[in-house]
């Protein structure tokens, strides 16, 4: 199979979902500690990068940033497929000359519906999502394609600029650079595809309470909509897995 290199930013983050998915696939994820990745990318045909709770500059708190920012430039300059996932895809954005900003205002948490543009219908990962009007092969209201794309969101940063290159291909009212595309390789994502909706119920209570939010609303309001977010969550991943093999080709 395919290996691929799967970055892990924090501890506290996994493979979730993507331990399953991905070999599914036909690809072998390749978990790395950021402390211990690689210097080149030789051997990989593709690259994800997991989630984490710092900015995608904070090398003095997180020094390996710097190998991943020059292994995320490596990808795109030999068509190594991407996907980043929350800080992953605010990664991505940097490096490529879009904006971050800490506490940006659009903090967003648990289950939440997004709006797929247009411009995502002829996209490779986006374009057959099921259950996404006018995208997924369900004709949309008026003919307009859009959400709800059912994601979990956790993070209080955001991609706040696009890249001058690249194309918005999922937005939501909450936070508007839900999901972009650089070249035709690289995607970004806010949201956690591989997170288990069930996952929710075990944040930290006292974290979210300080922020006025009840864990047990928001944990019963994820797993409302857990089987459309497991189909749509899948079929990315199938999806990007496509783009993977096909590459390597």
């Amino acid at each position: 199979m395919t290996r691929v290199l799967v970055v892990l930013n924090s501890s506290t983050s996994s493979l979730g979902r993507l331990e399953q998915w991905l070999p599914e696939a036909g690809l072998d994820p390749v978990l790395v500690p950021g402390a211990e990745l690689p210097g080149t990318l030789d051997g990989f045909g593709g690259v994800v990068l997991l989630g984490g709770g710092f900015m995608p500059d904070d090398d003095a708190g997180h020094p390996f940033l710097a190998r991943e920012r020059a292994l995320t430039l490596q990808a795109l300059a030999d068509g190594v497929p991407l996907l980043g996932l929350c800080l992953g895809g605010q990664l991505l954005a940097l490096v490529t000359g879009g904006g971050v900003t800490a506490r940006s205002g659009e903090t967003e948490r648990g289950m939440c519906a997004l709006t797929v543009l247009p411009a995502a219908a002829d996209d490779p990962v986006f374009g057959d999502l099921p259950g996404v009007p006018g995208v997924g092969g369900v004709p949309g209201v008026g003919g307009v394609p859009g959400g709800p794309l059912w994601m979990i969101e956790n993070h209080e940063d955001s991609v706040t600029a696009l890249p001058p290159s690249a194309t918005l291909l999922v937005t939501s009212e909450a936070c508007r650079n839900q999901a972009f595309r650089v070249g035709e390789t690289a995607w970004g994502l806010q949201f956690h595809p591989e997170a288990r909706p069930e996952r929710v119920g075990t944040w930290d209570e006292a974290a979210l309470s300080e922020q006025g939010i009840d864990r047990a609303a928001l944990a019963e309001a994820a797993l409302a909509h857990a089987a459309e977010n497991a189909a749509q969550s899948g079929a990315l991943v199938r999806a990007w897995a496509d783009v993977v093999h096909g590459a390597a080709k």
